[in-house]
């Protein structure tokens, strides 16, 4: 059986099937999403009505992210977060005209139902952004951390690779996971256009709400799979404001 770590989606359905199709997934595959299903293209509340029925199908785990938290409150109470309107919650509150009450019911308990970490038999951790807590994601004090973190990241960018995992100075956040999954901070910021590897951290998001492509890794055989430049498959739209 194979498993798939998948990064930011952000309204991209076309880039999300056909990320799917270059995969060629198979019933028994596993497939790990880390967050951020929806503000920036125009197919938000689509993606989230593909991936309810794709995990009807085969096994799937869905972190949330930032974006998937403002989505939800707006679809519980229509409180509509101010920075999230203007960082791509406008596309996806269009993207949502035509879907029915029940219908918008039926996402938001898929968005309840989504945890904030997850935890596999071999250690790896999938998480949306990082923590702070040196004891791990499950002694976070700060939820929020969880998936607004990129001090995580950061850490592993300026790491000594020279550095064991066994040494008094490798930082403890990193000791507790064999591999650590995130997305949330795109790896275009840093000029690279595919999942960056640093420490024991793996970031896969690679910038699909920009100008980047939608990117899966098969998390044993660390094979890449991408999408096609996000702005290609949407010609006329903009894509999501940068913050």
């Amino acid at each position: 059986m194979r498993t798939f770590a998948i990064g930011d989606i952000h309204g991209g359905l076309k880039a999300l099937i056909q990320l799917l199709n270059k995969m060629e997934i198979k019933d028994d595959d596993t497939l790990i999403f880390v967050g951020d299903y929806v503000d920036g293209w125009s197919e938000s509340a689509q993606v989230i009505q593909f991936l309810i029925e794709l995990s009807q199908k085969i096994n799937c785990i869905f972190i949330k992210g930032n974006h998937d938290v403002w989505c939800e409150e707006w679809l519980r109470n229509d409180d509509v977060n101010p920075i999230w309107y203007m960082h791509g919650g406008k596309e996806t509150m269009d993207s949502y005209v035509g879907f029915s009450e029940d219908k918008k019911k039926e996402h938001l308990k898929f968005f309840e139902s989504m945890p904030l970490f997850y935890i596999d038999d071999k250690k790896r951790l999938f998480v949306h952004a990082g923590f702070t807590s040196m004891h791990g994601v499950e002694k976070e004090v700060f939820k929020a951390s969880l998936y607004f973190d990129r001090t995580l990241w950061e850490m592993a960018l300026i790491m000594d690779e020279s550095i064991e995992k066994d040494s008094t100075i490798y930082p403890n956040r990193l000791k507790h996971y064999s591999e650590i999954y995130i997305g949330h901070t795109p790896t275009i910021n840093f000029k690279v256009d595919e999942p960056m590897h640093a420490a024991n951290v793996w970031n896969i998001d690679t910038g699909a709400a920009f100008t980047g492509k939608l990117s899966g890794i098969n998390i044993n055989t660390k094979a890449i799979f991408q999408s096609d430049n996000l702005p290609a498959l949407y010609p006329n739209e903009k894509g999501r404001n940068k913050v």
